[in-house]
């Protein structure tokens, strides 16, 4: 019989944020996959460490995930990082792999999620706190109240059409495009 695979958001940043679900999912997994060249030094590895000293013991299983939109680049890394987690699987090994924030937002961990799913082996996704979320409490400001809706939008993108909907929008994954988001908002 083969192990599940656990897709775990450790949330924003703050240690204190890690949920204690994901904590004990954490220990009890065999393998700890962690997205990136060098696992610990992952900013998700980081995160857990502080509350999980133990995680410096464990099997730690490093994906690849390049910051890329070359669909073939993207295709060869998900595809790597869903065999070295089914082979794991296999053997009967349960992985966690950690995601910054919550696994189901832009994750890249979804990728291999899907890919180990359709491979016919049980996967679970273990929430995590989002930034947005995590920002609007430190600011100690609601995101929407009464029927206001909530926009998440990817700002690496184009944003245009998402400035002009009514209510609150989140811009999230800006990265090189930082400078043209920022432009957009002070024009809008």
């Amino acid at each position: 019989m083969t192990a599940k695979l656990y897709g775990i958001g450790v949330g924003p940043g703050d240690p204190e944020l890690l949920t204690l679900k994901a904590l004990r999912i954490i220990r009890e997994s065999d393998v700890v996959a962690l997205p990136g060249e060098n696992p610990g030094d992952t900013v998700a590895y980081k995160i857990v460490v502080q509350v999980y000293p133990g995680l410096a013991g464990k099997e730690l299983l490093a994906v690849p995930m390049p910051m890329t939109k070359d669909p073939m680049k993207l295709e060869t890394s998900h595809r790597q990082g869903a065999e070295a987690v089914t082979a794991l699987l296999e053997q009967g090994r349960q992985v966690a792999f950690l995601t910054l924030g919550d696994p189901t937002v832009y994750s890249t961990y979804l990728y291999v999620h899907k890919r180990v799913e359709d491979a016919g082996y049980p996967v679970e996704i273990i929430s995590g706190i989002t930034s947005f979320c995590a920002v609007a409490a430190k600011l100690n400001i609601g995101l929407v109240e009464k029927a206001e809706p909530l926009h998440v939008v990817p700002a690496s993108y184009q944003i245009e059409d998402s400035l002009k909907l009514p209510g609150t929008k989140v811009l999230m994954k800006a990265g090189k495009r930082l400078g043209h988001v920022k432009q957009m908002l002070k024009e809008y």
